[in-house]
């Protein structure tokens, strides 16, 4: 899947070999002012990710669903016979609904529950609040590790690094060919995995200038903190990934690293695949800021 400044591409091997590209537009909403506001165009920005992502894997699903003879659920039935046409949409942002929930429980609530233990050992706001930030970091860091087990998301990790050797190769200005790409990395500073490593850098920071109250209101300080943390690691993102020095390097160091395990190395079937995507996307004379 490649995003460009006026289409999103999403491009599928089909079990016949052939290469499927279904294109659509950059939703307006997106492109409005507000949605481009510093700080506040992070949150945009990780609610519109996880939307094209879910409906990137469900359109790829769609073609081996058909050679599988799938049978849909009674709960997917009900709901297409609720929503008619509409039923797609609905699945898609009942399931980032779900994993926005999934992902506040178990990375921002959960290590603020844990830590509640830390208090038997001391009274230190600082210890306290660097000991949740570290948990959190921990169940993240163990999270993808687990996860990255599975051979399906073994899969989708190679074509992630195919995603960004691809990029690579655009940026660098050479031709979007498959011997050209290969010799590049398959890390990138504009990743999501990078995003959601500073995010969790960003919160540990963040949230350790806060006392201790109640578990309650720590609960719900995180919470309404969330778009603040993710406007703030937007931003670094972004600006790390136009620029190089060692500063920014040292920034950008976590995440790169965690990319180790959320892409792999794809083959050369993949990469085609990758640059189709791409080559669907390119607007010429104009400057291209892929995410």
């Amino acid at each position: 899947m490649m995003r460009g400044p006026e289409d999103i591409a999403i491009a599928v091997r089909k079990p016949d070999s052939e290469i499927e590209v279904k294109k659509e537009k950059v939703s307006p909403l997106f492109k409005s002012k507000i949605a481009k506001t510093p700080l506040i165009r992070g949150v945009f920005a990780l609610i519109d990710s996880m939307v094209v992502g879910v409906r990137a894997l469900t359109y790829s699903a769609e073609f081996y669903e058909e050679e599988e003879d799938y049978k849909k659920s009674k709960f997917e039935l009900w709901i297409e016979n609720k929503f008619g046409d509409k039923t797609g949409d609905i699945l898609i942002y009942m399931s980032v609904f779900f994993a926005l929930v999934m992902g506040v429980g178990l990375f921002i609530i959960t290590p603020t529950l844990l830590t509640q233990f830390v208090k038997k050992f001391t009274t230190s706001n600082l210890a306290l609040n660097l000991a949740e930030g570290f948990v959190r970091i921990f169940m993240f860091v163990a999270y993808i590790v687990l996860i990255s087990r599975m051979k399906d998301i073994q899969r989708v990790f190679q074509y992630h690094g195919a995603e960004h050797k691809t990029i690579h190769c655009y940026e660098s200005g050479q031709p979007l060919t498959v011997e050209n790409v290969k010799k590049f990395t398959t890390l990138h500073p504009r990743c999501g995995t990078s995003f959601l490593m500073i995010v969790m850098i960003i919160s540990l920071i963040l949230f350790s200038t806060i006392g201790w109250p109640s578990v309650m209101m720590r609960v719900l300080s995180r919470f309404v903190l969330i778009p603040v943390v993710g406007g703030i690691s937007y931003e670094i993102i972004k600006w790390a990934g136009k620029r190089r020095s060692k500063f920014i390097c040292m920034i950008s160091y976590p995440g790169l690293l965690m990319q180790k395990l959320t892409t792999k190395e794809p083959d050369d079937k993949q990469i085609e695949v990758a640059i189709k995507a791409l080559e669907s996307v390119i607007v010429k004379d104009e400057e291209m800021d892929l995410w």
